[in-house]
């Protein structure tokens, strides 16, 4: 008799724990993803890979934020390019209208001067619509500190 109870206790808490695990986990067609309850967000992406994989899928990362519905309208974006990454404003590359078409959307095309400087570029090699910041590292340290979400792609 005692093995009995025994069983139909732990019967008991196996369809109970279901029942609350059925009602507290969304299935795939509820779930929706998170809210964009604020007015604002701030993106900063950081390349500082000259792969061009890596450059093609940071830059398509960006355009896929931007039209995300929940975020349209909402986004502020910049891209901080440093060290290997530079590759990516180079004016003989081949990344000239996406990065157009990104600028356009108002997305702030940001190089570190330390790259510059260091490697020797001439700026005049590089894009005149792209603006320089002293550091790549300074300006992902500020915008963190400013609540700006940080994205390494």
């Amino acid at each position: 008799m005692r093995s009995y109870k025994m069983l139909f206790v732990a019967i008991a808490l196996l369809f109970f724990t279901k029942l609350v695990n059925a009602q507290t986990t969304p299935t795939a067609t509820e779930f929706t993803g998170a809210k964009a309850d604020k007015k604002h967000y701030k993106a900063l992406y950081v390349l500082n890979n000259s792969e061009d994989k890596k450059i093609t899928g940071t830059l398509r990362n960006i355009k896929n934020a931007l039209e995300d519905p929940r975020l349209k309208g909402k986004l502020e974006v910049e891209l901080i390019v440093f060290g290997d990454g530079v590759a990516v404003y180079y004016k003989n590359g081949k990344y000239q209208e996406t990065l157009l078409a990104l600028a356009k959307q108002g997305v702030i095309l940001a190089q570190c001067e330390n790259t510059i400087k260091e490697r020797k570029i001439d700026k005049k090699e590089l894009f005149d619509f792209i603006h320089y910041v002293p550091s790549g590292n300074g300006e992902i340290i500020i915008r963190s500190a400013q609540g700006w979400a940080i994205v390494h792609p």
